[in-house]
């Protein structure tokens, strides 16, 4: 056993992997097989590294997402509080998507995910990186409303 754990990854390397998934992300608006590549390559790392690491994290968007990407939470403490369901529902009529869709204009994706580490702010969804808890209806429609008129000025 003559090989020492060092050797076998780089920590620094690896350590360095989530802010370049960040900056690749931001820079390229999601993570394609192109900008995966990018990342492995500057930190030296493999691909499938980099493919699981991004993956795994619910903040990194594999596919390209609307402008604005709606993740809603199903989590435990969100059920208990009345749950995605009705929260969901009234997205997918609002914005005519269903999960995992983007709206054909591009400005919203919405997604369903399993824990936005907010519990205290149950039920919650995240718009981009904004986190918005103890949500109702009515709060969501000026939300989108105020998203979809942004989206108009620009």
């Amino acid at each position: 056993m003559g090989v020492k754990l060092q050797t076998l990854t780089d920590p620094k390397k690896r350590a360095m992997l989530l802010s370049a998934l960040y900056i690749a992300q931001e820079q390229f608006g999601w993570l394609s097989p192109e900008a995966l590549e990018r990342v492995a390559g500057r930190l030296g790392l493999s691909i499938g590294q980099v493919r699981s690491t991004a993956s795994f994290y619910t903040m990194f968007r594999l596919e390209p997402k609307g402008r604005y990407h709606v993740q809603v939470c199903e989590g435990l403490s969100c059920y208990l509080a009345g749950g995605a369901e009705p929260i969901v529902d009234h997205l997918v009529r609002r914005l005519g998507i269903r999960p995992g869709e983007t709206t054909k204009d591009g400005t919203f994706s919405l997604e369903i995910v399993q824990c936005l580490a907010a519990c205290d702010l149950s039920p919650g969804m995240k718009i981009n990186d904004e986190l918005y808890g103890c949500l109702k209806l009515e709060t969501i429609d000026a939300l989108l409303d105020d998203l979809t008129q942004r989206a108009v000025e620009r």
